[in-house]
């Protein structure tokens, strides 16, 4: 396969992009450079390879969800520049359409 100017405009279209001429050459290019790269990939005997599934073969060590309390209701309403009993209040954000 080889990438042409029709080609590249379909591409562009699809992406809603817009090459000058000489973006354009040059995005020709690159794909012809990347289609010729796979295209070597393909010449590969893969036979006896099996397929990858994970990148490494080690595993996340996870500690375990602890539940603690670290600051009180009070003392998160403390510095609060506004606050009602028991919460925060805030300026109104949502507008009536």
């Amino acid at each position: 396969m080889n990438i042409d100017n029709k080609t590249v405009d379909h591409l562009a279209h699809l992406a809603r992009l817009e090459f000058e001429n000489e973006a354009k050459e040059a995005i020709i290019n690159d794909l012809n450079r990347i289609l010729s790269f796979v295209e070597k990939l393909n010449e590969v005997n893969t036979d006896q390879v099996e397929p990858l599934i994970y990148m490494t073969e080690e595993t996340n060590n996870l500690r375990e969800d602890e539940v603690s309390q670290t600051i009180t209701h009070a003392q998160a309403l403390k510095n609060a520049p506004k606050k009602d009993s028991d919460y925060f209040r805030v300026p109104k954000f949502v507008e009536k359409k």
